[in-house]
């Protein structure tokens, strides 16, 4: 069984409350046809009552047993808005007409627990998502960067079961700093201990192997994994690593001298920049015929995630699942 497999049987054995702020997208109404009547989840569609009727009505898909509500006519709009104003210098009018925003109203549903997670982004840009799981949810405790990460199942030579990976930042920021790298690093080892069944054992990874380059990109990845064994003594993190350093064995043998729990074997990668990051991932995928799942959000307190916009609605059943897979189990961010 491999992860995405053992995410839905996981999702079966506890359906969970996943919110959708799209609910006007024919794909996020089949999307929550499907989550409710395969038992993945208890589907919330928020958005105009009349338009998300009109578009599952279209689509020839019953509603039946799935809540869906306008969050502008809602019962919890003064009690979201109250607690979104809650340690910000906000009129009661501004709070109010940001949290009757999908979006925000979606995430207000995750942070006062009446939803364990919140999907969406097929018909809004990533950085508007990031926005309202910032604004709202909020960041895990220590982080103060949103950040993504791919779920990396990579065939092996022998044809024997699939390595996994996280691969991570490969989707938001650009050019980290060694502090925003760091929260990276964490978060992605957070992400790691949700999903994959081996101990996290994270990469920084560079051009450099333990100072065999002098550069001030090699200084930034240094200068991050220490601000991570800082603030986290007990996570396994490592580098500055080449990439074939992190996972080779034998090259790992010949390149870091001494004990690593990391080289040779890191499960998680953390890349230097969104270049780095983002081009491992396609040639990965394309080139060793890897499965890559995400981009996912991580950082937040709890898992809310981004969608493609061109999304299927096969995509974003397995995202919610994903996603509910992550949640209520404890990760390693601190």
């Amino acid at each position: 069984m491999d992860i995405v497999q053992r995410c839905f049987e996981s999702a079966r054995a506890r359906p969970g409350r996943i919110v959708l702020p799209e609910g006007h997208d024919p794909r996020i109404v089949a999307a929550a046809r499907q989550l409710a009547d395969e038992n993945l989840a208890i589907p919330i569609l928020l958005g105009k009552s009349d338009r998300i009727a009109a578009t599952a009505r279209e689509a020839d898909i019953a509603l039946t047993d799935i809540d869906s509500f306008d969050p502008a006519q809602s019962d919890r709009l003064e009690t979201y808005a109250a607690q979104y104003r809650a340690g910000r210098a906000l009129k009661e009018s501004i709070a109010r007409r940001m949290v009757k925003k999908p979006l925000f109203f979606g995430g207000m549903m995750v942070a006062c627990g009446d939803a364990d997670t919140m999907v969406a982004g097929v018909a809004n840009a990533t950085a508007t998502v990031i926005q309202a799981g910032v604004l709202t949810v909020g960041y895990a405790p220590g982080i103060e960067t949103a950040s993504s990460f791919f779920l990396m199942l990579v065939p092996t030579p022998d044809g024997s079961a699939e390595r996994s990976f996280i691969f991570a930042d490969c989707a938001v920021n650009v050019q980290p700093a060694a502090e925003q790298l760091a929260d990276i690093a964490i978060a992605s080892a957070a992400s790691a201990a949700r999903l994959l069944e081996d101990t996290p054992r994270t990469a920084m990874l560079s051009f450099s192997t333990r100072g065999s380059a002098s550069h001030a990109d090699v200084e930034k990845v240094t200068t991050a994994l220490q601000i991570v064994q800082a603030r986290n003594p007990d996570l396994l993190i490592d580098g500055e690593f080449q990439a074939d350093a992190a996972i080779v064995p034998a090259v790992a043998a010949k390149k870091v001298p001494g004990d690593s729990p990391v080289a040779g074997q890191a499960n998680v990668l953390v890349f230097p920049d969104l270049d780095a990051g983002n081009i491992a991932y396609k040639l990965t995928q394309y080139l060793a015929g890897a499965k890559a799942i995400g981009p996912f959000l991580q950082g937040f307190a709890q898992p809310i995630s981004d969608l493609s916009r061109g999304a299927s609605i096969d995509d974003i059943v397995a995202t919610s699942a994903i996603c509910l897979a992550q949640t209520g189990r404890d990760g390693v961010a601190k």
